[in-house]
């Protein structure tokens, strides 16, 4: 388990199912929730293709997760 911050790039992400998947910058795909999602949108949790951002992994029962999602685009 990592506890520090990780950057990567939202791969896809499904605004009706509430998850998707970052790149990390090791190349490793990283599912995210929506709750995980500290950034907000016009009130709503979520992110775009190709968006920028830090997170941290955490490792739960079906494997690696981000979560303390923050997007970082300039």
């Amino acid at each position: 388990m990592q506890d520090k911050k990780q950057q990567g790039t939202c791969r896809w992400f499904s605004k009706d199912k509430g998850y998707g998947f970052i790149v990390s910058a090791d190349g490793k795909d990283i599912f995210v929730h929506y709750s995980s999602i500290q950034t907000e949108v016009f009130g709503r949790k979520t992110l775009n293709e190709n968006d920028k951002v830090e997170f941290t992994v955490k490792e739960g029962d079906l494997g690696a997760q981000a979560v303390d999602v923050v997007v970082v685009n300039e």
